[in-house]
């Protein structure tokens, strides 16, 4: 079976364009989709493509989680994708197909590597030696762990409850989780990873988007431009052939006619080849764009791998500050209750006592 539809899943424009000329140049009919949302809810609503081009990163869900999500569902279980991210360690390699990637396409993508992954794809699926759908782990992660709460569980920190009490009370505890330091820095590190992941996404999009737009437009003016000045000078040449033929004999006028005509051709096709952007201008754009992208994303990939530094920083003095706080407060509960055990005991005390002395006045008295 031939490689004809494709799902392209991508939140950036110029990524989402550049690919697509390459896939539509194989004639391949190339759906989009701006996020792993999107895409999920292409393939419940719409038939299923050969294939589907992940992004790696991207806001809301990421490309791994999309991945695993389509493995997971029997319906699309089935369905090759190719993942398109800048990282290609073999570490990465291995963990990407142990939960269904097919295969891995580094981005900026090429047209060479592209070709080779196709026709790789192309050889499996004839002869039917694709990899059979993964077991996907389902065992949640931290935002899923928090999702998966019930309604009135609560955060506590507090000392680990013996079976013996639990009997004692005769009912089961409430739901609680306990509060330690690897939760915090779990929840503190999935938060601003996902909040920094957004905010970064957005600005290079944007940077992106707008490269295009201005690019886009600035090549539809130059166009437009050079159709107009073609069309003047077309014009003013046929003016003046009928200026310069019209009081010549019509066997004359019509052998001129012929050869300006000849000419008027030649000097089209002449204005076309040096008019404008050609092809090999817009090639060395796409290459200028494809380094600019790459550019962004290695600088990116710095400031994702800062943040997280900074994450695991906070999220640690956070739990320090947290447990800090816990022991004050359980040293402040074990003074509060020693002084308790000591008035009583003075009470008790000063009570036996003056006992003592009302029967020794009755005796002796």
């Amino acid at each position: 079976m031939a490689i004809k539809n494709a799902l392209l899943v991508d939140d950036s424009k110029v990524a989402r364009f550049a690919l697509s000329k390459l896939l539509e140049g194989r004639d391949m009919h190339v759906s989009m989709a701006v996020s792993a949302e999107e895409a999920l809810e292409f393939l419940r609503s719409r038939e299923h493509p050969d294939v589907i081009f992940m992004d790696h990163l991207m806001p809301g869900m990421n490309g791994v989680e999309a991945t695993k999500a389509i493995k997971s569902n029997p319906e699309t279980a089935n369905i090759p994708i190719i993942m398109c991210t800048s990282q290609k360690s073999s570490s990465f390699t291995k963990e990407a197909r142990n939960f269904g990637v097919y295969n891995i396409l580094t981005k900026p993508t090429q047209p060479d590597g592209l070709g080779l992954v196709l026709d790789q794809l192309a050889n499996d699926v004839t002869r039917g030696t694709l990899p059979e759908p993964p077991q996907i782990d389902l065992e949640p992660d931290t935002d899923e762990y928090l999702a998966e709460m019930p309604d009135n569980a609560a955060l506590k920190m507090s000392p680990k409850q013996s079976g013996n009490e639990t009997a004692q009370n005769g009912s089961n505890p409430p739901s609680v989780v306990p509060l330690t330091s690897d939760l915090i820095e779990q929840i503190s590190r999935s938060a601003v990873k996902t909040h920094i992941n957004n905010r970064l996404h957005e600005l290079l999009n944007s940077l992106f988007d707008e490269q295009f737009d201005h690019l886009k437009r600035a090549l539809d003016e130059s166009r437009g431009k050079q159709e107009n000045a073609i069309e003047e000078r077309l014009t003013a040449m046929s003016e003046m052939v009928e200026e310069r033929t019209r009081n010549l004999r019509d066997e004359v006028a019509a052998e001129v006619n012929l050869n300006l005509s000849r000419e008027l051709a030649d000097l089209k096709k002449d204005l076309s080849r040096n008019s404008g952007f050609t092809s090999n201008h817009m090639a060395e754009l796409k290459d200028h764009i494809t380094s600019v992208q790459t550019i962004d994303t290695e600088f990116w990939q710095t400031l994702q791998s800062e943040a997280i530094q900074q994450a695991h920083e906070i999220s640690r003095e956070t739990a320090e500050d947290i447990a800090q706080r816990t022991i004050d407060l359980f040293v402040s509960q074990q003074r509060s209750a020693s002084s308790k055990i000591y008035t009583i005991g003075l009470a008790l005390s000063l009570g036996v006592f003056s006992l003592g002395i009302a029967w020794l006045a009755g005796l002796f008295g």
